[in-house]
């Protein structure tokens, strides 16, 4: 695994981003791979493009969490292996350091558990405003910027102890 520039202050900072790029527009996948990648001074026109499809729980099918995706194309972006020569392993370990981070915070990973509606339904989307969800949404977005940042953190003071 590469070794990403990872400060003692960073997972803050990443945090503090994600909510800022998520208050303004950027949706949640998008928000935490974009904090991250400009945390490390990573600049591509693929970003945030990449995450698009994977915010509002997978396209809105109450999969995946966004917020969750986006922090775990952000783990690739900087842990993911070159080649196929290369093991996964390290990645993978990161990928499962996060999630159980995630999960333990906020009781699941799932979109459609934390925000408890369809957002691919009219019903669901009128529950999500009357219930001011977005909100809820800019606490896990928030938070997955924290968490990845500490998962890498771990990972690479890990590789280097």
């Amino acid at each position: 695994m590469q070794q990403p520039i990872i400060t003692g202050d960073m997972a803050d900072q990443v945090a503090s981003r994600s909510e800022e790029l998520f208050r303004q527009g950027l949706f949640c996948a998008e928000s935490v791979l974009q904090a991250v990648a400009e945390s490390q001074n990573i600049k591509n026109a693929l970003i945030p493009r990449i995450a698009t499809g994977l915010c509002s729980g997978v396209a809105r099918t109450g999969g995946l969490c966004g917020a969750a995706s986006g922090a775990i194309l952000a783990i690739n972006m900087l842990c993911g292996r070159d080649d196929t020569n290369s093991t996964v392993e390290a990645n993978y370990s990161v990928v499962r350091d996060f999630v159980h981070r995630f999960e333990a915070e906020f009781g699941s990973s799932n979109c459609y558990e934390l925000v408890g509606c369809h957002l691919d339904t009219p019903e669901g989307q009128a529950y999500f405003k009357e219930n001011n969800l977005w909100e809820q949404c800019l606490v896990y977005t928030r938070e997955a910027g924290r968490m990845v940042v500490s998962s890498i953190q771990t990972a690479s003071e890990e590789l280097s102890g």
